[in-house]
C-alpha cells in the first residue's frame, strides 16, 4: 500500500532532485539525513513508477518514491 506524503526537496541546476525532508498529512517532520542511492524503479507494494530513493533517516534506511510529480512511501 502507498502512503503518499509532502517532501521538501532542493532542485539543482542540473535537474536533480534531493529529498531533504519528509511530511505527514498529521504535521509530523522527518529530516532526511541522507541520500544512499536513486534509481529508476517501480513501487513492489503501491505500484507507480519513477524514481526510487533509497534514504536515511533517524539511522534506518527508507525508500521514498518519486511518481512524476506525487512522493510516496510504502507502508
Amino acid at each position: 500500500m502507498r502512503k503518499n506524503v509532502t517532501v521538501l526537496a532542493r532542485m539543482l541546476s542540473t535537474g536533480s532532485i534531493i529529498p531533504i525532508e519528509i511530511v505527514w498529512d498529521d504535521g509530523r517532520r522527518f529530516a532526511i539525513d541522507k541520500v544512499l542511492d536513486k534509481e529508476k524503479c517501480a513501487g513492489l507494494k503501491g505500484g507507480g513508477k519513477g524514481l526510487r530513493y533509497t534514504v536515511r533517516i533517524a539511522g534506518q534506511a527508507r525508500y521514498l518514491f518519486l511518481d512524476e510529480y506525487i512522493w510516496f512511501v510504502e507502508i
